[in-house]
């Protein structure tokens, strides 16, 4: 059961990251965070902090299961 936190939270933030990227450079449109250059910019760096979680979560499972 190691690692199943951080791979569920770095999946939501990759996600999200990648959402708010999106709104950010007004491809999604119907959000206050369209159009908004701090989402282009925050979006990205949430889905690089997703990405170490994932790679966390998986190095954590990888070594349960090694005797």
């Amino acid at each position: 059961m190691k690692g199943w936190l951080p791979l569920t939270l770095g999946l939501l933030a990759v996600i999200l990251g990648a959402l708010w990227t999106l709104q950010g450079l007004g491809y999604v449109e119907g959000s206050v965070l369209t159009g908004e250059t701090v989402w282009a910019i925050v979006g990205p760096v949430v889905v690089l902090v997703g990405l170490a979680c994932l790679y966390l979560g998986l190095r954590l499972r990888g070594r349960g299961t090694r005797r």
